[in-house]
């Protein structure tokens, strides 16, 4: 188990932090629909945090409102949000300079902490971020279907038939496979309420800080999805535009939240890795047994299920084990892990 600390925000409302792994110091701005406890469990996002934790002295909290804090919005604003964050940093007494890494709407904390603090961050990490809300885009029609979206959120949420869910849902994942997609809905339903869902995603939809992409002085890596059906490729190339020097890589996927089985999961890992400098440890040090059992069975041209079989477990844990091990050997395909050991 995680273990789970909490802040107090400055409206007197608790945030859940947690903080695991080692490496380098990485903190990231908490984002839409997370968990602390039930994340680990999610095929959603169980792969991201084990490539944080497993790279990375990983510093993570749940936001106002959701998962494990309090069930409360308090006040939601650009400034509230970069303050939840400075207290979750400062509560942790986390080593500086370190990483820093945002999702979607955690892009707002980030980008304004950056600006507040250059010599607290060493690198920014951006991925699928934005920094207009839908209502500062120059766009009605966009506005008014995210409009009617967060209205379907709020009154459909909690109905027995998922159809409403999922009209939201897809958005995020939509090359999700139906367990997947099960999943979320689920992620959902246990991380916050309907009403509060609603009120966060209207804060969003009018959140603005155009402003304050001039004053990031830190290095900044920008990695967008060229899909992306939540915040468009437009989103992540007006940050690139703004931050100064910043680099912007385009990922091949439709998925908001880039999960594990996609090419696009082993480009990020790699990105993320190259841009802080930190060096891979060797495939022989850092497998573990299970893992090695797994890799094995992968350079004897076994399937997933073969492999399975094999070890007792599901086709799932497989894959999992496998994303893991991409990661660690730093390869995207199955044909890559293969050719890099048969190198050794």
């Amino acid at each position: 188990m995680r273990p789970v600390r909490y802040v107090e925000t400055h409206d007197g409302l608790s945030l859940a932090w947690s903080r695991s792994g080692a490496g380098l110091p990485l903190v990231k701005a908490s984002a839409w629909l997370t968990h602390l406890e039930y994340d680990v469990q999610s095929p959603i996002w169980a792969h991201w945090v084990r490539f944080l934790e497993g790279n990375f002295d990983y510093l993570h909290y749940d936001e106002r409102g959701c998962g494990l804090s309090d069930r409360q919005t308090g006040q939601l604003s650009v400034e509230s949000w970069t303050d939840d964050l400075e207290r979750v940093v400062s509560a942790a007494i986390f080593p500086q300079p370190f990483v820093l890494l945002a999702m979607s709407q955690g892009t707002a904390a980030a980008v304004s902490f950056a600006a507040r603090h250059p010599e607290k961050i060493s690198h920014l990490i951006i991925c699928g971020g934005y920094a207009q809300g839908v209502h500062h885009r120059g766009n009605p029609e966009a506005a008014k279907f995210y409009d009617a979206l967060t209205d379907v959120f709020q009154m459909g949420w909690e109905l027995k038939n998922p159809a409403f869910r999922e009209v939201f849902t897809k958005l995020f994942v939509p090359d999700g496979d139906p367990d997947k997609i099960r999943w979320f809905n689920e992620l959902c339903q246990r991380t916050t309420t309907p009403e509060i869902g609603a009120k966060l995603l209207r804060a969003r939809g009018e959140m603005n800080l155009a402003d304050l992409l001039g004053q990031v002085s830190c290095k900044t890596l920008i990695l967008h999805a060229d899909g992306d059906q939540v915040s468009p490729l437009s989103e992540g190339q007006f940050l690139a535009r703004r931050i100064p020097d910043a680099e912007f890589v385009v990922l091949p996927s439709d998925n908001h939240i880039l999960q594990e089985d996609e090419p696009a999961w082993g480009l990020f890992c790699e990105q993320v890795l190259a841009f802080v400098g930190q060096s891979r440890p060797d495939a022989a040090a850092s497998l573990t047994a299970r893992e090695r059992q797994v890799l094995d069975g992968l350079c004897s041209a076994k399937s997933n299920k073969e492999i399975a079989r094999d070890l007792g477990v599901s086709d799932k844990t497989v894959r999992n084990q496998l994303t893991s091990i991409f990661a660690k050997l730093g390869v995207t395909s199955r044909q890559e892990a293969i050719l890099k050991m048969t190198a050794k």
